[in-house]
């Protein structure tokens, strides 16, 4: 029995759901608002305010979690980010502790011996760069939901989850052996980058389904780099510069690639499969996105996932842009097809601006930790607050001076317009993947009224939702009104935190709110055994065990014949391409008509209930899980909306039940 329970802590080891059982919300969880500020965790500098996850837990990171040791050297001696092609001369100076400064941190932008940062590369490539940047590829490691909930589930699992979750989105910091525990603002700077252009560039091999376990060739900016073409053409950029332009490192002049290497897999789908399809150590398959496609027509048709997310619409097969390249200073390399880097998904950036967008000015202006000083929402920098701040006021020592206020909202003016363009990206790729039929009436009375709607996967590459799609919600928001604005029936609303009012919200748990019977909701479930033998759902995917210490095993049971481990099991609510769901809605009627019926067919990155169970081990940058909680809701989005007046006569259809 014991060891049942402890097989399905090795099932699920990346996170994602709710739990419904009153035993896993005791204690108080929700009186009043389950997210307020109150958290210990709050420091402005990351996850602990700089501490080990759980100080003096040898079991969580001392010698026994093998991987996790916190005395490994977060830089290794080498240098991150530039924002220039040409390095700067830095001094070699150690600090005297394992714990970087933030000044020795910014300082080492300028040194990159390893892994250039895509400052770097944004100097030839402005293009890839800009698109790039405000990326989900680019937001990947600074997601504090993301980080919280890797280092919960290592919590969990008396960290032998390791590096699992983690090896996707920083390959460079795991590369460098970085703890998975450390803030953000610790990291080498290239490895805060996430997915960035050396992890696809500097990548020579083709790994397959690894779930992101590669390793990437090292080198400053003049080691050579991989992808589509050959080397022609920058041997031909390199000829031409009358010597301005050098691939050897020890030689004076503008430094430039030592040579393109030809990597044809990195046009393929399978070069996505690397991360985009995650199988955990018992062989359960957390995300599929990959699979997917490759049982879907598109790839029968053989359309790759290039062509539907790398063209110059999102999520469907359009042209390429074409054009140079590079610009090399001034003078732009022949034109060529162009591959787009933005890459449009369903999550958002909830930080600081400052900090993201990747942005090379606000990198040379401040500090991550600076930028986090900045109070935007107050005003700093505008003429409406400068004009009327005290004497008096106390600001901090980075932005004391007034010019500084003002280019630092300059900068942040032009993050917002591309969080803006983003978010138009992310409605057009969520557009061009879910249909939204018209309302259709199927039965009228005077006290009743029944209709429904369709919603569909319109595209053929693969599912919708897709990926990690126990974590996202897609959900149909449906409100009727009378004649007056009186509302009759609303489904798909929010509770006080942001949840919809499913059996994982934390106010229908107890008892607060009702349940929403009529919710459509295609948030997938993960449900685990547990040692009796029944199933349940859980917030978490590390199954509740006897074991106050559980660790990661592997199963005990063949999956070639049941194809799937025993110990827990996902509730898909994806739909596969061309296939449709009805959803089906009751209202009563008062009489007081005609009657208006909207829909909004709508979408969250996460759901706000797993922030409550992740919140424990604090938010990096040290946002407080109502910061966490507001900046989810601010980014929910209506990908389509619907609008039906109905008379006050009766109807006569036929009853859909």
């Amino acid at each position: 029995m014991i060891r049942r329970g402890l097989i399905a802590a090795a099932v699920m080891l990346a996170c994602s759901v709710v739990s419904a059982q009153d035993d896993l919300l005791d204690g108080g969880l929700l009186e009043g608002d389950l997210l307020d500020d109150s958290s210990e965790q709050q420091s402005d500098d990351g996850l602990l305010g700089g501490d080990s996850l759980l100080e003096g837990d040898d079991d969580l990171l001392g010698d026994s979690g093998g991987l996790l040791d916190g005395d490994s050297d977060l830089l290794s001696g080498e240098a991150p980010a530039a924002t220039e092609t040409e390095p700067t001369e830095v001094a070699e100076t150690e600090p005297e502790s394992d714990q970087l400064t933030p000044d020795q941190i910014h300082r080492l932008l300028f040194e990159e011996e390893e892994y250039p940062s895509a400052n770097t590369c944004g100097s030839c490539h402005p293009v890839q760069f800009e698109q790039w940047a405000v990326s989900q590829h680019a937001y990947a490691q600074i997601s504090p939901v993301y980080m919280s909930m890797q280092r919960t589930i290592n919590a969990q699992t008396s960290s032998t989850n390791g590096d699992f979750c983690i090896r996707c989105h920083t390959q460079i910091g795991m590369n460098k052996g970085e703890s998975p525990f450390i803030s953000n603002l610790d990291r080498h700077p290239a490895s805060s980058e996430g997915i960035t252009c050396v992890v696809c560039h500097r990548l020579s091999q083709p790994y397959g389904k690894v779930s992101g376990r590669v390793a990437l060739e090292t080198g400053d900016l003049t080691a050579p780099v991989y992808g589509p073409t050959d080397g022609r053409v920058l041997q031909a950029t390199i000829d031409n510069s009358g010597g301005t332009l050098t691939p050897d490192p020890e030689k004076s002049g503008r430094k430039i690639h030592g040579g393109v290497r030809t990597f044809e897999y990195i046009g393929e789908s399978g070069f996505c499969g690397v991360c985009h399809d995650v199988n955990l150590f018992n062989g359960f398959r957390l995300e599929e996105a990959f699979s997917d496609y490759k049982q879907s027509p598109a790839a029968a048709e053989g359309t790759s996932c290039q062509d539907c997310h790398m063209g110059t619409v999102q999520g469907k097969v359009s042209d390429y842009a074409y054009g140079p390249a590079a610009m090399i200073g001034s003078k732009p390399t022949p034109d060529r097809k162009l591959t787009n880097h933005f890459f449009a998904g369903p999550d958002y950036s909830i930080v600081h601006p400052g900090i993201f967008p990747h942005n090379i000015e606000a990198t040379k202006l401040a500090t991550p930790r600076d930028w986090l000083k900045f109070d935007h929402e107050a005003g700093w920098g505008t003429d409406a607050f400068e004009d009327t701040v005290p004497d008096d006021f106390e600001f901090p020592e980075r932005w004391r001076a007034i010019d500084d206020r003002y280019d630092a909202r300059a900068i942040l003016d032009e993050q917002f317009e591309r969080l803006e363009w983003a978010r138009t990206k992310r409605l057009e790729v969520m557009r061009n993947g879910f249909g939204l039929s018209e309302v259709a009436i199927t039965s009228q009375s005077d006290r009743k009224l029944k209709f429904e709607l369709d919603v569909k996967n319109i595209m053929n590459g693969h599912s919708v939702p897709t990926g990690f799609d126990a974590e996202r919600v897609i959900w149909l928001h449906v409100v009727v009104k009378d004649a007056d604005g009186k509302v009759l029936m609303e489904s798909g609303d929010l509770d006080p935190n942001g949840d919809v009012r499913d059996s994982h919200s934390l106010y229908v748990h107890n008892g607060e709110l009702p349940l929403d019977t009529q919710l459509f909701n295609m948030q997938s479930k993960f449900v685990t055994r547990n040692v009796r033998g029944g199933e349940r759902e859980q917030v978490l995917t590390v199954n509740y065990s006897i074991d106050p210490l559980p660790f990661i095993r592997p199963s005990t049971s063949s999956t070639i014949l049941t194809g799937q481990p025993a110990g827990a099991r996902k509730h898909r609510q994806v739909l596969s391409p061309g296939a449709k769901r009805t959803a089906k809605y009751h209202s009563p009627l008062n009489g007081n008509g005609p009657y208006t019926v909207s829909a909004e067919l709508k979408a969250a990155m996460i759901p706000v209930n797993l922030v409550a169970e992740i919140k424990d081990v604090g938010f990096d940058y040290g946002m407080s899980p109502r910061d966490v909680a507001d900046g989810v809701v601010a980014g929910h989005m209506v990908i389509w909306e619907r609008r039906l007046e109905v008379g006050g006569a009766t109807v006569a259809q036929a009853d859909s039940d």
